[in-house]
Parts: structure tokens; C-alpha cells; sequence
């Protein structure tokens, strides 16, 4: 059966796979980033899934992580998903999960990644905010987001 977990034991394994996880995320959803951006950024993420404080996994019936969430102050810092299974509800699931738990209100997306961008947008998200570099100085735009009011 699937479900969704609170990740307490961030031992090597489950940090490489969920690792794993945002590389072929990434890879199939920012095309805008280089070889050089990702090999940047992955020590980035493996320090975000160690510390951030709530991360959250979804897991089929097969005891496999297909997607992961990490929550911090009441916004969504990451989320993930294996591509093979992107559009069967598993992001929705976790971010439902997110909203409904942990009572989140923003996220922050890649202005180039339209495909994230309309997830949130479905997801009761609007744009609020733009900068023009991402949290490391780069240029890639983020869009802020907040959750609308009616979808509280």
C-alpha cells in the first residue's frame, strides 16, 4: 500500500537514494542546468536533506521511495519525484500532505521550469514574488509562491 512517511532515520542509504531521486528529477525537469550546475548543486541538496526539518517520503507497495518533500517554516524548500512515475499523484499526494499537516504556504520554483510551475499553480499556489537569481547567485530566475487563500 502506499504512504507517506516522516523520514527520523537520515542514515547514508536513505540520504543516496533520495539523492538519486532529485538527480533524475532534475535531469528530466531543468534542462536549463548544465553537467557543472548539478555537480554543484548536489552537495547543496545532500546538505538540505540532512538538516531540513521535516522531509517527508512517499512509498509504494514495494517499500521503494518514489518522491520525497522537505518542509521548512512552513514552505515547501524541495520536492521531487522519480520521473518514471510523475503524473500519477504522488507529488499532489505530498504536497496535499504538506499543506493539510505542516501547514505550508509557500514555495519557491524555476522560472524556467513551466512544468513546476503549473503543478503549483493547480495546486492553489500564486506568484507573489520573481527574483532574478536563485539562492546561489546564479541566473536562474524563482518565482515565489504562496498559497491562495481559497485553497487553505
Amino acid at each position: 500500500m502506499n504512504s507517506i512517511q516522516l523520514i527520523t532515520n537520515r542514515n547514508e542509504e536513505c540520504l543516496y537514494r533520495l539523492l538519486n531521486i532529485w538527480e533524475s528529477s532534475v535531469r528530466h525537469t531543468h534542462q536549463f542546468l548544465s553537467e557543472q550546475d548539478i555537480d554543484a548543486l548536489r552537495p547543496l541538496v545532500l546538505q538540505g536533506l540532512e538538516h531540513i526539518n521535516h522531509l517527508l517520503t512517499f512509498i509504494d507497495e514495494h517499500d521503494q521511495s518514489l518522491g520525497f518533500i522537505g518542509v521548512q517554516d512552513n514552505k515547501i524548500e524541495m520536492l521531487f519525484v522519480e520521473p518514471a512515475t510523475m503524473g500519477k499523484g504522488i507529488g499532489k499526494s505530498l504536497v496535499t500532505h504538506a499543506i493539510q499537516t505542516l501547514d505550508v504556504h509557500y514555495v519557491d520554483v524555476n522560472e524556467q521550469n513551466p512544468q513546476a510551475l503549473g503543478f503549483y499553480e493547480h495546486m492553489g499556489f500564486e506568484v507573489f514574488e520573481r527574483s532574478a537569481l536563485d539562492e546561489q547567485g546564479n541566473p536562474f530566475p524563482i518565482l515565489h509562491m504562496e498559497l491562495s487563500i481559497d485553497s487553505r
